[in-house]
């Protein structure tokens, strides 16, 4: 699975020509606004900007997910993209004059992480909002889309995801991505790839220096293409620490896109902070990711999608893989390993978020364990614990309305009614 390649830009994309472009794309110079690049700053590290707004949510039946409670006929009182207070109507102040939105017969639950995208568009943006997604983490993009995404987010907050971008991929082949840099170019000229430890830590810095937020790798090939077997291993565990070491040094994580035994537990020993896909994935490395408090990003969503392809080699991976990851998440989630909804949407095509929730419950999770992989687990992945995955004070105004009860019908998560996004309806 994993990013498809896309037409390289014009001209090298500085950092403030990414804030350029973003602002091309959302068709505003506004997007400029605010002060001069400079290194970027983690999500969490980063407020909400002046494009946030007030809102009061009224009427709906309000899940917490970090705690189970639901309440009823509740209130979310929004300043400011914040949430200042949420309850039973009438235990709390609400301010008079602030803009309303009815939610009487819906739920509403905090707006939904994915956390394994790929956003190169800003009509993938959109839809990826529309089906709930308020924030994201990116698998990767070919020319750094995702941190003008992530750009154009802050300041338009109703066209993109909150974005944790990745930049681009760590891979042996580095393909059309030796354009996003004139400072990846002269790795074109090795023999081998990205594969030296000289190579591999230049590919993290120039990701770092365009203010990518994590660093994604790989340690199989893909199972997406035909032509590829994803249980061949391109880098060994030296190469990985490498990798790990060099994101650490910039002070960011890594996630891998792994699928072998052997590549799964080479990825979590030399130090991932998530393991991408992960199919064939053994009890034991299950076993030392709980206990590193490795998180686990199954993409059940994408390997599915596999099943009923054309191709008869892709067909025969979904039917044949998607039962193995099945009961790998099961046995994860029973060991304690941290389970995260990530739908690897690319190419155009963007799965709504909450189809990932669905599999995941279907995998064995009960259903509010299955909603906080797309809540709390993935804020707490992306570095976001206190800033995503509830409506209660100091969260960011991000929801998601359902008409119905999540927790007897998953499936309402796959078509929101309505998504707020710091405090503006979308």
């Amino acid at each position: 699975m994993c990013l498809e390649s896309v037409p390289p830009p014009p001209s090298r994309l500085t950092r403030r020509g990414v804030l350029a472009g973003a602002a091309a794309l959302a068709g505003t110079a506004a997007v400029l606004a605010g002060p001069a690049p400079g290194a970027a700053a983690r999500p969490a590290d980063r407020p909400e900007p002046d494009a946030s707004g007030d809102l009061v949510i009224e009427g709906g039946t309000l899940l917490d997910p970090a705690t189970g409670e639901v309440t009823e006929d509740a209130v979310v009182v929004i300043r400011g993209g914040r949430v200042r207070w949420a309850g039973r109507r009438g235990t709390g102040s609400v301010p008079a004059g602030l803009p309303q939105l009815d939610a009487h017969g819906h739920w509403v639950l905090p707006g939904l992480v994915d956390a394994h995208i790929h956003l190169q568009t800003v009509a993938e943006a959109r839809t990826a909002l529309t089906h709930g997604a308020t924030s994201a983490r990116s698998g990767s993009t070919t020319f750094f889309q995702d941190i003008a995404v992530r750009e154009l987010a802050r300041r338009l907050p109703t066209r993109a995801p909150r974005l944790t971008a990745a930049g681009v991929f760590v891979t042996p082949d580095l393909g059309e991505s030796v354009l996003a840099d004139p400072e990846l170019a002269p790795l074109t000229a090795l023999k081998d790839g990205v594969r030296s430890a000289e190579a591999l830590r230049r590919v993290v810095e120039v990701n770092l220096a365009r203010g990518a937020d994590v660093i994604k790798t790989r340690v199989n090939e893909r199972a997406g293409l035909p032509e590829q077997d994803p249980l061949t291993q391109v880098y060994s565990y030296e190469q990985l620490a490498e990798v790990v070491a060099a994101a650490r040094r910039g002070g960011r994580g890594v996630l891998c896109h792994s699928y072998s035994a052997k590549g799964c537990d080479d990825a979590v020993r030399a130090g991932i902070r998530s393991l991408e896909h992960g199919v064939f994935v053994a009890e034991r490395t299950l076993h030392d990711m709980a206990r590193r408090g490795t998180y686990f990003t199954p993409t059940l969503t994408a390997i599915a999608g596999m099943v009923g392809d054309p191709d008869p080699v892709l067909d025969e991976r979904g039917r044949t893989f998607l039962p193995v990851l099945k009961e790998a998440v099961r046995t994860a989630h029973a060991l304690g390993v941290p389970l995260a909804a990530g739908t690897d949407s690319s190419g155009g095509a963007v799965d709504p978020v909450g189809g990932e929730v669905v599999l995941m419950h279907r995998a064995g999770l009960a259903p509010l364990d299955a909603i906080r992989t797309a809540t709390t687990n993935a804020a707490r992945l992306l570095g976001l614990e206190g800033a995503v995955g509830r409506l209660a004070p100091g969260f960011a105004g991000d929801a998601v309305l359902l008409a119905g009860d999540p927790l007897a019908d998953l499936s309402l998560l796959t078509r929101p009614a309505r998504v707020v996004r710091a405090a503006r309806p979308v």
